[in-house]
Formats: structure tokens, C-alpha cells, sequence
């Protein structure tokens, strides 16, 4: 049985990005899937609520993609999460619009992942540091799946780029169809790290 999958993308520098344009061209015409680049849409930061809220009732599957800006998230997606997420929508008495819908965080970091262990660079993992964007599912009756976290953007070789765009795509693609465990999917740091013990159907390449 297949999902709707809404792809909230925020990047407020796309032009200069290598990672995410090419993370967002794999996706952003799959049958099935919504593209919804939130920087595009609302440049003035004035965000449509009850249409943003509507986009969310619509879809199975919630996946946000983005650059990761000091260890959080663009600054338009927290004005989002502030707006949106409104109690008696979200959570709280009658809240049960999101309840169910699994979520997941796919995002680039301009560093290794060696740096995001204890007593290096970044002290925390970077699942760690969602902590707060995991409690929001949590609040809101959402599954959150380990991050799907694609490292050293800024050294990837054309292949490397290629590699990370046909990871993003079969994991849309297996939230879309039903392939990916999500009970297994709920736990480890990142998704990257697993697909073929996570999707159904074979390896990636």
C-alpha cells in the first residue's frame, strides 16, 4: 500500500548548495511525493497557515530536508514549526491531524561524522542534537526515524554526490511503498548507515 510523501525542503542559499540540489532533484518529481520547498514559497517568511496545515493532513509521511545550520535548522523552519504546529491541530485536546505519520530528518553537514562523537569537535551526535525536533514528533503521536544524515558535503567527489542522491531516492521511495521498516528505522544515528537491513528489495549501490 503506498503513501503520500511530503518533502518539507528548506535551504536559504540553494544556489551556493552541492549536496542539497542534488538531494532535491532526485526526489522532487517521484510519483506519489510533494515537493514543498519552503524558501521558495515563502521568501517573506509570511507563512500560510491553514495551507501548510492542509499539506500535512494530506500526507502519510512527513520527511524535512535540509542543511544542518549550528547543530538545528534554518531559521524559516522554526517559524514554521512555530506556526504550524498549533495545539488542537498538532497535539494537545483534538491535536490528531499528525498522529501516526512517521517523520524523518534528512540533512547535510559540512563535517565528518567522526566529529560528532563525545570529547571531539561537536561533542554530541548529531541525533543527539535533534533532540528537540524528536520530542516534537513524539508530542505531536509522530514515529521519528534515526536521521538519514549525508556527512562532508563540502569534500564529496561527483560520485559521492551521486551516491548520496540515489540513497535519498530509494529511502523516498520506501517510505512512499511501504519497503522500509519502521519500527527497526526508529533506532541508530543515521539511515544512511543501514539500508540494506532497512529497505526491502535489495542493496543500494
Amino acid at each position: 500500500m503506498s503513501a503520500r510523501v511530503l518533502i518539507l525542503f528548506a535551504h536559504p542559499a540553494l544556489v551556493k548548495s552541492r549536496v542539497n540540489r542534488r538531494l532535491a532533484d532526485a526526489v522532487r518529481r517521484l510519483p506519489g511525493v510533494t515537493f514543498h520547498d519552503l524558501y521558495d514559497r515563502y521568501p517573506d517568511f509570511s507563512i500560510d497557515v491553514k495551507a501548510e496545515q492542509a499539506l500535512l493532513a494530506a500526507h502519510e509521511v512527513i520527511v524535512l530536508q535540509h542543511p544542518f545550520y549550528w547543530y538545528s535548522v534554518p531559521a524559516l523552519v522554526k517559524e514554521w514549526q512555530d506556526l504550524v504546529l498549533e495545539h488542537g491541530f498538532a497535539y494537545g485536546e483534538g491535536g490528531t491531524a499528525l498522529r501516526g505519520k512517521p517523520a524523518v530528518s534528512v540533512l547535510s553537514t559540512g563535517g565528518p561524522a567522526e566529529s560528532y562523537r563525545p570529547g571531539l569537535a561537536d561533542r554530541f551526535t548529531v541525533r543527539q542534537l535533534l533532540a528537540p525536533f524528536e520530542q516534537t514528533a513524539r508530542l505531536c503521536g509522530m514515529p521519528f526515524l534515526a536521521p538519514c544524515i549525508f556527512y562532508s558535503s563540502d569534500t564529496k567527489t561527483d560520485d559521492g554526490l551521486t551516491d548520496c542522491a540515489v540513497r535519498y531516492q530509494r529511502l523516498v521511495e520506501a517510505l512512499r511503498d511501504g519497503a522500509l521498516d519502521i519500527a527497526a528505522a526508529r533506532n541508530g544515528e543515521n539511515l544512511a548507515d543501514n539500508f540494506n537491513a532497512l529497505i526491502a528489495g535489495g542493496a543500494v549501490a
